[in-house]
């Protein structure tokens, strides 16, 4: 998944509002809301990761042909 997708980006500026506010109200200085800044992209980018994880469906395995034998047919003792 790129970094640089909509949803990502989307997501790393609404992390990124809080550092910019501090930074327009004055308790960040440029250099520091500068190196913040990456964080918030990498933050957007695990949640949206960690979102579309959780939202896609289990693969189901595929179904079993008629002709082989089902695994609980088979008899374990010797």
């Amino acid at each position: 998944m790129s970094p640089l997708r909509w949803d990502v980006l989307a997501v790393g500026f609404l992390l990124a509002l809080p550092v910019l506010a501090l930074g327009v109200r004055g308790d960040f200085s440029p250099d520091e809301v500068a190196a913040r800044l990456p964080w918030c992209l990498l933050a957007g980018w695990g949640a949206v990761a960690l979102l579309r994880y959780a939202a896609t469906p289990p693969r189901t395995p595929p179904a079993r042909r008629a002709t082989e034998p089902a695994p609980e047919a088979e008899d374990p003792t010797p």
